[in-house]
């Protein structure tokens, strides 16, 4: 569900200035968090921090915010050492917003019917919507995407590949719980998430660090 890159400015040279970037995080965080509503709605995950979190949910009940926060703070910890202090500062208060919206959300979003393909389709577009608006204001949506940036940077890895390897790995640990066509329905809404970002969040519209 993340975009390893982190933005800060568009290509022209003009900076967000911080109103920009705090209404950035606000509605990225709202985006992400109604993206995985609905996914939840119809029994489905996503990649990353944000797919190992709801698989966690449907085992245990637990909020699906307190364990995206509690693997997003270690994997940022990792990368302290590559990433800026203000990228880091950022994806955390995405991260205890998208906890407080998602247990807000709980209580006042009840949806009593959503077909699959519609909440994959929807749910992961919106997410990839709300991961562009991050990115495109230096900050991450978990602490996959760090992870991902933070091997680019120390080992050369490719991030897409990597990215890619990543929810991989956590559409085959869904298994535990999920069967084979609600997997299948959750690749389709990663793939949404995918598109949004590769048509969007090119080099050269706006510059990495």
């Amino acid at each position: 569900m993340s975009d390893p890159r982190s933005p800060s400015a568009p290509a022209s040279g003009v900076p967000h200035s911080p109103a920009e970037d705090a209404y950035a995080l606000f509605v990225g965080a709202i985006q992400l968090s109604l993206g995985l509503v609905l996914l939840k709605s119809a029994g489905l995950v996503t990649g990353g921090v944000a797919g190992i979190s709801l698989v966690l949910n449907y085992l245990t009940g637990l909020p699906v915010g307190l364990f995206y926060a509690a693997f997003t703070i270690p994997m940022l910890a990792v990368t302290l050492r590559t990433m800026s202090w203000l990228f880091i500062v950022k994806t955390l208060i995405v991260t205890f917003s998208l906890f407080a919206m998602t247990q807000v959300a709980a209580h006042t979003i009840a949806i009593d019917s959503i077909s699959k393909p519609v909440a994959a389709l929807v749910g992961g577009s919106v997410i990839g919507m709300g991961a562009l608006a991050l990115a495109r204001h230096g900050a991450g949506t978990g602490g996959s995407g760090a992870i991902v940036l933070w091997l680019y940077r120390t080992r050369d890895w490719n991030a897409g590949r990597t990215q890619m390897l990543i929810d991989g790995c956590v559409l085959l640990f869904s298994l535990v719980t999920l069967d084979l066509g609600l997997v299948l329905w959750s690749l389709l809404g990663v793939t949404a998430t995918a598109g949004i970002l590769y048509v969007w969040h090119r080099p050269g519209r706006y510059t990495g660090y």
